[in-house]
Parts: C-alpha cells; structure tokens; sequence
C-alpha cells in the first residue's frame, strides 16, 4: 500500500488536481487578452478579466486541497501549481503596467524577484536538485498579490467604490509584495544551504 501510495502521488498525470492546474493556464492568454483589449480598440472586458482571475483562484484553491485529500500530489502537479501562480502574476503585471495601472517600479521589484528565483532554480539544477517546493510563505505571497490586482483594476475611474478598492488593493499589493521578496530571500537561504551541503559532502566522499 505504501508504495502504491507513493506512485500515486510522483507518477500520475491526468488527475483532476493536474487538469484544474491545466485549466489555470490555459485561462493566462484568455486573462492578458481581455485586460488589453482597450489598449487595441476594443472594449473594456474588465469583468471578464475578473471572472477568469476569480476562476483561477478558486481553482488553485481546489488543486491543492484535491491533491492532498485524494493523495494525488503528482511531479507534474508540483511543476503546475507554481508555474500558473507565476504566469497569471507576469500576465497582470504585463496588463496593468501596460494600462498605467500599476507603476514600473512595482513592477520591476515584482520581475526582480522572479529573476533571482529563476537563478537559484538554474543552481539548484546544476546541483542535481529539484526546483524548491511552494511554501505557505509563498502561497501567502500570491494570494495576496492576486487579491490585489483585481482590486486595482477596478480602481480605475471615480466614485468611492473606486476608491475603497484603490486602498485594499495598495494595501494588498504592499503586503504581498513584502512577502513575495521575504518568501525569495528564504528560497536563497535555502539553496545557500544545500549547495553547501553538497560540497561538503562532496570533499568529505572516497
């Protein structure tokens, strides 16, 4: 029983937790399409934007409850998870810088981060190591920058709905943001420690 279990969780692809992760980002082009669709002379999909966002996040909610109750935690879905939470945020990042809503250098701290995980996954592989799992400092992280992207957009305009949102979305933002680069620096610390580890294991073998 014990081994079945471990297949399961390491070798199976079509699993519902991997089809919902599949579906998250296949809604990444839909999402950018319909936040830039005013910058092309289309009209505004806002909404529809907001609906596909509120989609992915109950999904991505539902992924990883699924996996854990039905024991499908699979390679694939540890693959998926983080690579469609990273593809919606550069999608929003992309959408939003472009219509002016969010400024470059939020932006810019946001792609930072980004880039100095893709390095310590590159060390990681030249270690013979996987990428580093999502932690819930992480998960933390997304959550909040994606409650605050949709708060921003709809802080476009007049009215003090407009201007509530702008305050909660900010606030999110700053908070997630904040964890973001936190949950970044832990990831560094961390492959810091297994790169040594490996060294030393290295010198120390016959």
């Amino acid at each position: 029983m014990e081994v079945q279990e471990t297949r399961v969780q390491t070798d199976r692809v079509l699993t519902i937790p991997n089809i919902l992760s599949m579906a998250r980002l296949v809604g990444v082009p839909l999402f950018l399409w319909l936040i830039l669709r005013p910058e092309f002379g289309g009209p505004r999909s806002d909404g529809w934007a907001l609906l596909v966002l509120a989609l992915s996040g109950i999904s991505d909610y539902l992924d990883g409850k699924l996996a854990r109750r039905w024991n499908q935690i699979s390679s694939l879905g540890r693959l998926l998870d983080p690579a469609a939470d990273r593809l919606y945020i550069l999608s929003t990042l992309v959408g939003l810088t472009w219509r002016g809503i969010l400024p470059l250098w939020l932006t810019a701290a946001l792609l930072a981060r980004e880039a100095m995980l893709l390095v310590m996954v590159w060390i990681l592989r030249r270690h013979g190591y996987p990428p580093p799992q999502v932690n819930f400092l992480g998960k933390a992280a997304t959550f909040n920058l994606m409650y605050a992207f949709p708060l921003l957009l709809l802080s476009e305009g007049e009215g003090w709905l407009r201007s509530l949102a702008a305050i909660f979305g900010w606030a999110f933002a700053g908070w997630g943001t904040t964890l973001y680069w936190w949950a970044g620096i832990l990831y560094v610390v961390q492959v810091r420690r297994l790169v040594k580890t490996d060294r030393q294991a290295r010198l120390t073998s016959p």
